[in-house]
């Protein structure tokens, strides 16, 4: 099951690597990270996506308190956030196909932010869902580089972390 954890952190120099060594001491994979600065520019966001059950996203929690740097925790059902993640992603690309490339661009609701003689750059910003259907989909025509930011999340209505 995977488990989304929304940590508010000091905004200073090691506070990451103190969070992702608690993850790795305890043989915790983290599937998704993203950091970024808040409105308060002291505060940071750390976004993790993380692979376990409920009884394992609470002992995470509970740790995570323990830290210095961490102002607050919160664990997530999927359906209490709005979620995203930026993709790019070069695709190899032929004057013979690059219309069927431009069509599976339009039917996904994405763009394509760059174009070379030999290669496409398609931009998405979605579900780590529809990027996963999007990679297959720009498979057959063979994938130069990937590049993912990981998800990012607010929790919907009014409430906050």
């Amino acid at each position: 099951m995977k488990q989304l954890i929304s940590v508010l952190v000091e905004n200073q120099s090691g506070v990451l690597s103190k969070i992702s060594g608690l993850f790795a001491r305890r043989g915790f994979n983290i599937d998704s990270l993203a950091v970024g600065v808040t409105e308060d520019k002291t505060v940071s966001r750390i976004t993790m996506l993380a692979d376990s059950g409920n009884s394992v996203a609470e002992q995470m929690e509970k740790q995570l308190n323990k830290l210095v740097p961490v102002i607050k925790v919160r664990t997530f059902e999927e359906n209490e956030v709005v979620s995203k993640e930026l993709a790019l992603i070069k695709v190899s690309a032929t004057n013979k196909n690059r219309g069927e490339i431009r069509d599976i661009v339009d039917m996904m609701h994405t763009r394509i932010i760059d174009m070379s003689t030999s290669t496409v750059t398609i931009e998405i910003c979605d579900s780590p869902e529809k990027i996963d259907i999007l990679q297959d989909m720009m498979r057959p025509f063979g994938i130069k580089e990937v590049a993912r930011t990981g998800v990012v999340s607010l929790q919907k209505g009014s409430l906050n972390i």
